[in-house]
């Protein structure tokens, strides 16, 4: 079988599918991605860079369907040259949220496409909009409806897609949406586990373990959709509260999402500045090797996940898989995995108060809460466990190559 993969960031969600063909062996397998994408052994890239040209739009409603428009040219590009190779996909597997996909069903036409539908915008009623820190204009509600629009080109044409929740399936048109399968990427169980022994070393040397009061907090970027404004206000009250505790940050100060501050500013620094915080005993590793990041987790006494409703971080699933003790925002789609008392402990995303007393509740008495952190990676191996998941991608792959149409 073909298969043709389409991510500007390859492999990303398709890393785990990808590389279950790639080590079966016997498949065609392409990948089309940014130059900057990485590879999966035995998946063959076909890699673009975007033509300088006259430039983006000055129009700010515009400017980001321009955007994407170039990102579907040059994967245009890339595909017909595959194709005048003898190139031809059975199934083509793609994410649409950069444009990327708009153009390739007209090189291939007759190929069944695979969407990833991860999210689709609204002024009102999800991301935008939650948070009155950060409230958008009239103009700005209004240039939203134009971010869907490549996607929308995308969807008009393609056969299927997939949602990693309900919740963001839900933020898909109707008509879209009963082609739309739940599936999450999944998360290796068998490598993300709980390891009581593990130890985290500090700059100074101390080493911190699942027996010191750690507190953790673990996001690609440091930014307000991951609600690090709260977060840090929060962990001033836990510092004050708990003069033995530490707090282990994880993640990169640039912004996958939202607004941007001008150049050189970050948010962390912005949100530190507002108050003084014990700078040795809260502890910014930056963005860390997937090993020391799972090392954090199981050194966690309390893990923080904050989030606006919108994507659902893998960060906060494999914090669950390794039986962190999960303080999260009482927003979806966190509230479609973490019950309150029962896999988990909810707290309201504006408030830094009650985030920092439940936190101190964990720390202070750990046994109580332990519970919870079986539950949570109970929860991971029911519903989001790869050996679990991997095989329902895989048939829904095939379905669409086979030119049938899959389940809802």
């Amino acid at each position: 079988m073909n298969i043709l993969f389409i991510h500007q960031n390859f492999p990303a969600q398709y890393r785990h599918v990808a590389l279950s063909y790639a080590r079966e062996g016997g498949h065609g397998l392409v990948a089309i991605g940014k130059s900057t994408a990485g590879r999966v052994r035995g998946v063959r890239n076909a890699l673009y860079t975007l033509r300088e040209g006259s430039g983006v739009s000055a129009n700010p409603f515009v400017r980001d369907y321009e955007g994407k428009v170039r990102h579907g040219q040059a994967v245009f590009r890339v595909a017909s040259a595959l194709k005048q190779k003898g190139y031809r996909p059975d199934v083509i597997v793609a994410h649409p949220g950069w444009g990327e996909d708009m153009y390739v069903g007209d090189v291939y036409p007759g190929v069944p496409r695979l969407l990833y539908a991860e999210f689709f915008y609204h002024a009102q009623g999800a991301d935008v909009n939650f948070d009155p820190e950060f409230l958008g204009s009239d103009v700005d509600n209004a240039r939203v409806r134009s971010r869907n629009a490549a996607q929308l080109v995308s969807l008009e044409s393609a056969e299927w897609g997939l949602s990693p929740t309900q919740w963001q399936r839900a933020q898909y048109p109707e008509f879209f949406r009963s082609r739309i399968s739940v599936l999450h990427d999944g998360i290796d169980t068998e490598a993300v586990v709980p390891d009581p022994s593990a130890l985290w070393r500090l700059a100074d040397g101390r080493e911190l373990s699942r027996d010191d009061e750690v507190v953790t907090y673990a996001v690609r970027n440091l930014e307000p959709y991951r609600g690090i404004h709260h977060f840090l206000r929060a962990a001033r009250l836990i510092l004050e509260q708990r003069p033995n505790a530490h707090i282990l940050v994880a993640g990169g100060d640039e912004v996958s999402y939202g607004r941007r501050l001008p150049e050189g500013k970050s948010y962390r620094e912005l949100f530190l500045e507002e108050a003084p915080i014990d700078s040795g005993r809260i502890h910014f590793l930056g963005r860390l090797p997937y090993g020391d990041y799972l090392k954090v987790l199981q050194v966690s006494r309390a893990h923080v996940y904050l989030t606006v409703p919108f994507v659902l971080s893998w960060s906060m699933l494999e914090a669950m898989a390794c039986e962190c003790l999960i303080v999260g925002s009482d927003t979806p789609p966190v509230t479609e995995v973490l019950e309150d008392g029962v896999n988990g402990v909810l707290v309201d995303f504006f408030s830094p108060d009650e985030i920092a007393t439940r936190v101190c509740e964990v720390l202070a008495a750990p046994e109580k809460f332990d519970g919870l952190r079986a539950a949570a990676r109970q929860t991971i191996l029911e519903r989001f466990a790869l050996a679990d998941l991997l095989p329902r991608h895989r048939l829904l792959i095939e379905t669409l190559a086979r030119g049938e149409t899959p389940a809802a």
